[in-house]
């Protein structure tokens, strides 16, 4: 699904191809019944059949998709230009007739001949095309030559111009602002940058250009970005790159000591804005590369009070792990500085057991047996897998103390074979707290409710 950004915010859905199958086109009509303040819009071929599915998903609108460099129209359709000058005539004159909005795209225009595209581009406009495009479809566009392109195009044409490039070069987003800078009034963009190959141009990426390096106001609530990215990423099951800018998960984390220093006396040392304008938040993180200043704020943070030598002491601790290659969760601050500082603690929850059932033909079933403040409780629960069944098993059993939520999982295999060692990190949030913490088994399962049980620890 990909949006079309124009001024006054996201006013187009492409909602996917209806030519594509009847789950497509199903998929295609769920969000048409959304009743979205937004056109939707799907992907069409110059070929009548394409339109015609289109149609019976009740869309708004069709993205219709014309190959115009010689490339394309000689080798990928084996036509010649007149015949597909033709067909995109016909293909738009069609689809208005039936009452669609069309917006006629060029395909691989980056390749194709100006005078050609320029050519298609007048003949679409007097068929009725509302809208127009122009395709970097292989990424092969820079920022100077987009500008000369959208400058040279725009002005004579009696359409609106978009953008829509891909990130082959990694110029996706440079080259969407660099258009609607020289004349175009929409650009094409996806939530998270997703795409085929390396992706087309991040939303995000481009609200965030425009908002705050432009000072252009784009209409769009930039405290959901955030949180629709983490929506996408898990409906989609493609993970963000940790350093994805702006919503990666480093984006807003600090590590080394100096840059932690500078954020104690002002953020804007080593932030370009406020994570809380994504709808994010600030986290330190501790390493090898922590110093005094992230030690002494993350200790604060979970109400400890140290001296210097205690805490010296703890930043030792801290370093050795990060050297040998560990992040150092929040569980695992709290058992350092516990033993610095000598205290007991007894812990709130306690695992007595646990048993699973999993199969191809068979609900994943767990069961758990608790001891939650020194009384037993035994629960079970199913989930879409023996991880997700044990978690939901451990919070039902832990209902009556609080609700906790597993925000995030990752597991990674520690050494090699079947018998691996593996490693499972968590974060999971309370009334707004949050904390990290890890299991280190070779049973993924038990590790995986080793970290669940040892953050639940820390959270009440």
């Amino acid at each position: 699904m990909a949006c079309k950004l124009d001024e006054l915010g996201i006013h187009v859905i492409e909602a996917g191809s209806a030519i594509t199958s009847e789950g497509e086109r199903e998929s295609i009509r769920a969000v048409v019944a959304q009743g979205l303040n937004a056109e939707i819009c799907s992907y069409c071929r110059i070929m009548k059949q394409d339109v015609d599915y289109a149609l019976a998903c009740d869309v708004d609108s069709i993205h219709l998709v014309a190959p115009v460099s010689d490339l394309h129209i000689n080798v990928k359709l084996k036509k010649d230009r007149e015949t597909v000058r033709r067909m995109a005539v016909d293909v738009t004159e069609y689809a208005r007739e039936h009452g669609l909005t069309v917006e006629l795209s060029g395909e691989d225009a980056s390749r194709a001949d100006m005078d050609f595209l320029r050519s298609l581009y007048i003949d679409g406009i007097e068929a009725g095309a509302d809208r127009l495009c122009f395709c970097d479809t292989v990424g092969l566009l820079v920022p100077e030559k987009t500008e000369a392109i959208f400058k040279e195009l725009c002005p004579p044409l009696k359409a609106p111009l978009s953008i829509h490039c891909h990130n082959d070069f990694g110029l996706a987003t440079s080259n969407t602002i660099a258009a609607l800078r020289s004349g175009a009034q929409q650009a094409h963009v996806t939530v998270n940058g997703v795409g085929e190959r390396s992706g087309n141009t991040s939303l995000e990426e481009v609200v965030m250009t425009l908002e705050w390096l432009y000072k252009h106001k784009t209409g769009i609530n930039t405290q959901e970005i955030f949180k629709t990215s983490r929506l996408v990423s898990r409906l989609m099951g493609i993970p963000v790159s940790p350093n994805k800018p702006l919503i990666g998960g480093n984006a807003f984390t600090h590590e080394a000591g100096i840059h932690v220093h500078g954020l104690l006396a002002d953020t804007s040392t080593y932030e370009p804005i406020n994570p809380e304008i994504l709808g994010r938040e600030r986290k330190i993180v501790l390493g090898k590369h922590a110093g005094k200043s992230s030690v002494t704020l993350a200790l604060k943070e979970m109400g400890f009070e140290v001296d210097d030598m205690q805490l010296h002491e703890v930043l030792n601790r801290v370093k050795e792990l990060g050297d040998h290659g560990k992040k150092v969760t929040d569980a695992d601050l709290q058992t350092i500085t516990d033993t610095v500082l000598n205290i007991k603690r007894e812990a709130k929850v306690i695992l007595e057991e646990y048993t699973v059932v999993s199969g191809n033909r068979v609900t994943p079933t767990a069961s758990v047996k608790l001891r939650v403040d020194g009384r037993e409780v035994v629960e079970a629960g199913i989930g879409d897998g023996p991880v997700d069944a044990a978690f939901a098993s451990i919070k039902r059993g832990i209902s009556g103390v609080a609700d906790v939520q597993l925000e995030e999982y990752h597991v990674d295999a520690i050494t090699g074979g079947t018998d691996a060692l593996v490693e499972v990190l968590v974060k999971l949030s309370k009334d707004g707290k949050m904390v990290t913490s890890r299991g280190s088994r070779t049973d993924i399962v038990l590790a995986s409710v080793e970290a669940v049980i040892n953050g639940i620890n820390q959270l009440i």
